[in-house]
């Protein structure tokens, strides 16, 4: 074994007495030259639509999705393959995509990403990587076809022509507004906006005494005991509550809201004649006297509806409040700047009413990438800095003061 390793050392390390200078640089050349060829060959090789679908995972997962769209049947017979969207064109950034690549490849051979059910599970994952890329490099393969300078804006529709004059000032990337044009887009529900585990995190260590107000970091669930075993009902992020004990892993808490007088009131706002929801009940606890307190009724004289203010205490687990709003606010307003702005110019806060900003958001939402949480507290934050809200305009700068004049 010795003498093995000792001829390789001298076949590589040795001067050689019998080959000449020029043999040697001739060979190192042509090997050169081979080997330049065959990464090359093996470059385009993996370039191709047939080597991208030739696994199960992209074959029966990708193709049936892009096939279903106008990526791939037009009236004019252009077809955008993989390589066309997923491979950089020029030779530096192709190999960097081609390093990065090998993650899906590697969790295609460990089974990763095996199943569809794998697949669909880490789906999000590879999307906001593409998205990420597609970000960075303003779209650069959606604009080999698909040139700002190129596009006729007066043969769009009025609203393209709007959305597409302004993405083209901005030099905006395409995929902020086009995000499932060639594929699904994966499954949000579940995701989560990593900056909630700095708030999650801080909220564990948040010193909560009794007697003192707080708010949620995170929806929770209320329980009617401590135990925490009957679940009677949930409350939502960003809730004002005020603690009246902690017991081990359990935390009661007081709730002083406002609900509607009709049906079960199972729905509970922060305040009267405003739809900014707080907590939801269950049916039958929504009008047990035990546990509800009715303070106060008074109606509302835009609507006639009756609201009553009420107040019930509940148990959930701890570790989800701290004193202060503005950390979740600055959260919210984070998203509501980036996610909501790349399409438009997103609307101020106080340009809508609390009532109005559901229904406006919830039609904005699906075309961004916001997960579900988030989207919660982005309206939650957009509700209560609404004209409602609004000093500038209404003076009192609090929803009482602003109802008889700002709410529909």
């Amino acid at each position: 074994m010795r003498k093995l390793f000792r001829f390789i050392a001298d076949l590589f390390l040795r001067p050689s007495v019998r080959i000449g200078l020029g043999v040697l640089v001739t060979g190192g050349f042509i090997a050169g030259v081979l080997s330049w060829q065959g990464f090359n060959t093996a470059m385009e090789a993996t370039n191709k639509e047939e080597f991208c679908i030739s696994c199960h995972t992209m074959h029966d997962n990708l193709l049936p999705e892009l096939q279903k769209t106008v990526h791939w049947n037009n009236r004019s017979g252009v077809r955008a393959r993989c390589p066309d969207c997923h491979v950089p064109h020029n030779f530096t950034d192709k190999v960097a995509r081609k390093m990065q690549a090998s993650r899906e490849v590697w969790g295609h051979l460990v089974g990763t990403i095996g199943t569809r059910e794998k697949f669909k599970e880490h789906r999000l994952v590879l999307a906001q990587r593409e998205w990420a890329r597609f970000s960075a490099n303003g779209s650069k393969e959606c604009r080999a076809c698909h040139d700002y300078k190129d596009m006729d804006f007066d043969k769009m529709r009025p609203s393209s022509q709007v959305a597409m004059r302004s993405a083209a000032a901005r030099d905006q990337s395409c995929v902020d507004c086009h995000k499932g044009v060639a594929h699904q887009l994966p499954e949000m529900k579940g995701a989560r906006n990593p900056a909630f585990d700095t708030l999650v995190s801080n909220a564990s260590g948040q010193s909560v005494s009794a007697g003192n107000e707080y708010y949620l970091v995170v929806p929770q669930d209320l329980f009617a005991d401590e135990a925490l075993t009957q679940r009677i009902g949930s409350v939502e992020v960003a809730t004002q509550v005020k603690v009246l004990e902690t017991k081990g892993d359990a935390q009661r808490i007081e709730l002083a809201l406002w609900r509607k007088n009709k049906g079960y009131g199972r729905v509970w706002y922060s305040n009267f004649g405003l739809n900014i929801t707080s907590a939801i009940l269950n049916k039958e606890m929504a009008r047990d006297e035990g546990l509800v307190n009715v303070l106060a009724s008074q109606e509302d004289p835009m609507t006639g509806l009756e609201w009553q203010q009420v107040k019930a205490s509940a148990w959930m687990r701890k570790g989800s409040l701290i004193d202060s709003v503005e950390p979740i606010w600055t959260i919210a307003r984070a998203s509501y700047n980036t996610s909501c702005s790349v399409c438009h110019r997103q609307p101020d806060e106080a340009h809508f009413d609390t009532n109005t900003w559901p229904g406006l958001f919830a039609g904005m939402v699906g075309f961004t990438s916001i997960d579900q949480d988030t989207a919660r507290v982005v309206l939650k934050y957009l509700q209560s800095h609404s004209s409602d809200f609004s000093t500038s305009q209404h003076g009192a700068g609090s929803p009482e003061g602003a109802l008889q004049t700002a709410r529909p």
